[in-house]
C-alpha cells in the first residue's frame, strides 16, 4: 500500500484528490500539506502538515516522519496569477519542484507532478496537438511547465527517480473554487447560471479550449501512479483530455437544463491572450495506449452533474 504526500492539498485539485485518496488508500496512508491553512474538508480527518515547498529540509522532514514513498506534487502558482508576478511563480513552480525531486532522489520516492496545456504556445499545432511537438509557450506559467517536464525527464533518466505526470487541460470542479487560471470561467459560469441565470465571460466567443471534469482528472492521477512502468514510454507530460468547447458551446449545454440562461461578454485581454496561445484540442492517444486513459464525462454529462450538485450546495 502506498504512503502518499500531497503538496498543495488545499487547492482546487488537491482538496478533492486528498478526499479520494483517503478512500482509495486509507486515511492513515495519505498526508496532506499546504503553506496556507483555510477552511477545507481536508481537515476533517487524517494527517495535515504545514509545508512551504521552498523549504527542502521541511519536505525531507515530513517524508521521513510518515515514511512516504509517493509524492503528488501539486503546489504551484497558476497562469493568470503568475502573469502578475512572474518572479514569484518561477520560485514556487521551479524551485519547489527541484526541491521535491532532490528529496525524491535522496530517499527513492516516486513523484507525480502535473504539467498543463499551457506548456504549448502559438506555434504549436492547435487541432489535435500531438504528444510530441513544438513547445514555445508565451506565459511564465507555460515556461515553468515545459521546464518542469524536462526536469522530471532528467531526474528519471539521470537518477532513476520514478517521475510521472500528465498535461491537464482546463479543470472544472463542483468542489473547491479555482485559484487564478485562465479557464476559471468554465467553473464560475455554472454558479452564475444557477444564481442569476446569466454570466459575463472574460473569454471571447469562439475561443475553444480543452477541458476536463474533476472526477476524470483525479482518476487520471491514480491510474497513472498505479500504471505498469514497463509500458510507460513517455512517463511525464502525457496529453489527456475529455472535451473541447468555447463559451457558446458551454452556454448551449447549460440551456438544455436552464433554458433562460444568457451569456454576455466582457473580454479580459490578459486572459484572452493566454487562451489564444493554447491549443483548441489535444491528441491523448499516447495516454490511452500506454496506461488505458479513458475519460467518463463529456460536456452534457458534466453540465448535468455540475448543475445538480451545485444546486444542492447553493440552496
Amino acid at each position: 500500500m502506498k504512503k502518499i504526500l500531497v503538496t498543495g492539498a488545499l487547492g482546487q485539485i488537491g482538496t478533492e484528490l486528498v478526499l479520494k485518496l483517503r478512500k482509495e488508500y486509507g486515511v492513515d496512508n495519505v498526508v496532506a500539506s499546504d503553506r496556507n491553512r483555510h477552511d477545507s474538508p481536508v481537515f476533517d480527518e487524517g494527517f495535515f502538515e504545514d509545508l512551504d515547498v521552498l523549504d527542502a529540509n521541511r519536505i525531507s522532514e515530513i517524508t521521513n516522519k510518515y515514511k512516504v514513498d509517493t509524492v503528488i506534487h501539486l503546489a504551484a502558482m497558476l497562469s493568470a496569477t503568475g502573469e502578475s508576478n512572474p518572479q514569484a511563480l518561477w520560485s514556487v513552480n521551479m524551485t519547489g519542484l527541484y526541491n521535491m525531486l532532490e528529496v525524491a532522489r535522496e530517499n527513492k520516492l516516486a513523484v507525480f507532478t502535473p504539467s498543463s496545456i499551457a506548456a504549448f504556445g502559438p506555434s504549436t499545432p492547435k487541432i489535435l496537438t500531438p504528444q510530441d511537438t513544438i513547445q514555445r509557450p508565451t506565459t511564465i506559467y507555460g515556461v515553468s511547465k515545459v521546464a518542469g517536464e524536462l526536469l522530471c525527464d532528467y531526474y528519471f533518466n539521470k537518477f532513476g527517480v520514478d517521475t510521472r505526470g500528465v498535461r491537464y487541460p482546463g479543470l472544472i470542479s463542483n468542489g473547491a473554487m479555482p485559484g487564478g487560471g485562465t479557464t476559471d470561467y468554465a467553473v464560475h459560469i455554472y454558479y452564475e447560471a444557477l444564481k442569476n441565470k446569466k454570466y459575463t465571460s472574460y473569454i471571447a466567443k469562439g475561443t475553444k479550449m480543452d477541458m476536463m471534469y474533476m472526477p476524470d482528472a483525479l482518476d487520471a492521477i491514480i491510474q497513472l501512479i498505479e500504471a505498469d512502468p514497463s509500458k510507460l514510454i513517455h512517463r511525464n507530460a502525457f496529453n489527456i483530455t475529455a472535451m473541447s468547447f468555447d463559451p457558446e458551446g458551454l452556454k448551449e449545454s447549460i440551456q438544455k437544463y436552464i433554458p433562460e440562461f444568457q451569456l454576455e461578454y466582457d473580454v479580459d485581454p490578459v486572459r484572452q491572450k493566454i487562451a489564444d496561445s493554447w491549443p483548441d484540442s489535444l491528441d491523448d492517444s499516447a495516454a490511452r495506449q500506454e496506461w488505458n486513459w479513458n475519460p467518463k464525462y463529456d460536456l452534457d454529462r458534466m453540465t448535468q452533474d455540475m448543475l445538480e450538485t451545485l444546486g444542492k450546495k447553493l440552496k
